[in-house]
């Protein structure tokens, strides 16, 4: 069975799709000048297109690790996006952790598993 490949790099591929399934490399915001709700914004619009290209959609979420810089400060206000993004009735799988992500100015970075229709 073939495995596709999207934005790739020598690094890694934005997206990849096998047997049904779609793994999203981990997104943050365009805009890192931003506050968590806004970070939290972004980075759910970069999943949402990521997922459109792909063939699938939010409610085909399946998991998700969320990443977060300061889970105490920024919790909340992430929840407080995500609750208002997602579809109802289709709440995945999801693990929110505290990071020490690759830039200091990231709030929030998410990585998600989706299903194909």
């Amino acid at each position: 069975m073939t495995i596709q490949r999207l934005h790739s790099d020598a690094r890694y591929s934005q997206i990849v799709i096998h047997r049904g399934v779609v793994y999203l490399a981990g997104q943050v915001a365009e805009n890192l000048d931003g506050g968590i709700e806004q970070q939290t914004r972004e980075t759910l619009a970069a999943i949402e297109q990521l997922l459109a290209e792909a063939g699938t959609e939010a409610a085909r979420i399946l998991s998700v690790t969320v990443y977060l810089k300061d889970i105490d400060a920024h919790f909340e206000g992430m929840n407080k996006v995500w609750d208002q993004w997602l579809p109802a009735g289709s709440t995945p799988a999801r693990a929110t952790v505290e990071a020490r992500l690759c830039e200091p100015e990231i709030l929030v970075e998410m990585s998600v598993v989706a299903a194909l229709p």
